[in-house]
């Protein structure tokens, strides 16, 4: 009896691993069927909104969304900013937006100073641009041209940040080298680089 049980026992498992293992494959077989049998479809699908992807030259291939701002102070003016901290964020930048609004800007937030150099592909917008140290003071201020991808290079090679805003915000604004820019926190140095550190 002891023997009869053991092999219906086995009988039992084995059919019903042989049962399982049949039943996985197909329902394996029929999920392939349906995925090829779909895939043949002549259905005209709906346009899928845009992907973002990244060119070979590190940038977006449409405008970023608006990214994280912070009201920058230079004197007595306040603008703000958004804050473009990742390598997508700096190197796509302003590029194919239609507008920038008076007291509007991007801020740049470099990775270690150095000679920047910035120019305008895919960039609509007339704009100017300042450069500036890492102690938030204002080295050089340019203006830029639509459309000109003719790099423009600082002089200093202790560029840390860069404030693009409209073309001629500066000056319509009294803003010359030598002016120090501030956050909310306090410095620049206070407000991106410690973070950094800790």
């Amino acid at each position: 009896m002891k023997g009869d049980i053991e092999n219906l026992l086995i009988e039992l498992f084995t059919t019903s691993v042989q049962a399982k293992v049949m039943r996985a494959v197909l329902v394996t077989f029929i999920g392939f069927m349906l995925i090829l049998l779909a895939g043949c479809r002549n259905e005209e699908k709906e346009p899928q909104p845009y992907l973002s992807t990244v060119s070979e030259q590190g940038h977006l291939n449409h405008a970023q969304p608006k990214l994280p701002t912070l009201k920058l102070y230079i004197g007595q003016q306040v603008i703000e900013a958004e804050i473009a901290v990742t390598p997508v964020q700096i190197q796509t930048g302003m590029m194919f937006r239609e507008k920038i609004g008076e007291t509007e800007g991007m801020l740049f937030v470099l990775p270690y100073p150095h000679k920047a150099s910035f120019y305008m592909k895919n960039t609509i917008i007339p704009l100017s641009c300042a450069y500036i140290d890492a102690d938030g003071i204002i080295l050089e201020i340019h203006d830029l041209k639509p459309l000109d991808e003719t790099p423009v290079q600082a002089a200093s090679d202790n560029v840390y940040y860069v404030l693009e805003t409209a073309q001629g915000w500066f000056t319509k604004n009294g803003i010359k080298p030598g002016m120090t820019v501030s956050t909310e926190v306090g410095s620049l140095e206070k407000t991106f680089r410690s973070k950094r550190q800790n």
